[in-house]
């Protein structure tokens, strides 16, 4: 797979206002997994992994506190995750996942970032299929045999294993994700994840070139600016 599952665009948080849409992103996306799965990170292994995330990314404490207050209050939003597809500049194909309790909203909401930037979103499934719904893990290590050994002894089904610049990367079908990790930590004690976390990534990679590349960042920064979208997923190589 490469380390394609990079060309993922996060929302980079250099300013207040841009800390405050993370915060909000992981807000939203712990209050969801809370509601829906228990309170109690140690027996809701996805909120667990959230909470993790989202210390790693320096979400506050009192963000992470209130979004499980507010879930265990009960009523409040009816959050469902909704995603779209399409081709952004280039010709690159997109993924477009989101949280919301407004689907005609967010769906005009992300319409309008493929339109004003000349590009096309797309029917369910027409791109997807070109991307591997995978669960990803990369922290410091150099020695992959073994922990390959680890996974095979607990069953894991590793899609994929790399080795570079003293940093491990591991890939499996998203449904092995909680079992991966946990074998992994059994086996080498609690490791500090680099990533821990599903993505969709992509098979090939569609270049970006030209005039296309400042049309390819102004369509990331209007979705990374809409408050439902969680997460931006492309194949383009800039």
């Amino acid at each position: 797979m490469g380390r394609a599952y990079q060309n993922r665009k996060e929302s980079m948080a250099k300013t207040a206002d841009q800390k405050s849409k993370v915060y909000s992103k992981y807000g939203r996306e712990i209050y969801v997994s809370a509601k829906k799965g228990g309170f109690d990170p140690d027996g809701n292994l996805a909120l667990r992994g959230l909470i993790d995330r989202a210390k790693k990314d320096q979400v506050p404490a009192h963000v992470i506190d209130k979004a499980i207050d507010k879930a265990k209050g009960g009523g409040g939003e009816d959050f469902d995750i909704a995603r779209y597809e399409g081709f952004g500049p280039g010709n690159c194909m997109v993924i477009v996942e989101c949280l919301t309790d407004n689907p005609n909203r967010t769906f005009g909401d992300v319409r309008q970032c493929f339109t004003k930037t000349k590009c096309k979103i797309g029917t369910q499934g027409s791109v997807s299929h070109m991307f591997d719904h995978a669960a990803i893990f990369a922290y410091a290590g150099d020695d992959e045999e073994a922990v390959l050994e680890a996974l095979m002894e607990d069953d894991v089904d590793v899609s994929d294993i790399e080795c570079e610049d003293g940093m491990i990367t591991i890939f499996t079908p998203n449904t092995e994700f909680f079992k991966a990790k946990q074998a992994l930590n059994n086996a080498f004690g609690d490791i500090d994840f680099e990533v821990a976390e599903i993505q969709f990534v992509p098979q090939t990679t569609t270049p970006v070139e030209g005039d296309d590349i400042e049309m390819f960042e102004k369509f990331l920064d209007m979705l990374n600016d809409v408050d439902d979208v969680q997460n931006v997923y492309h194949n383009a190589e800039v």
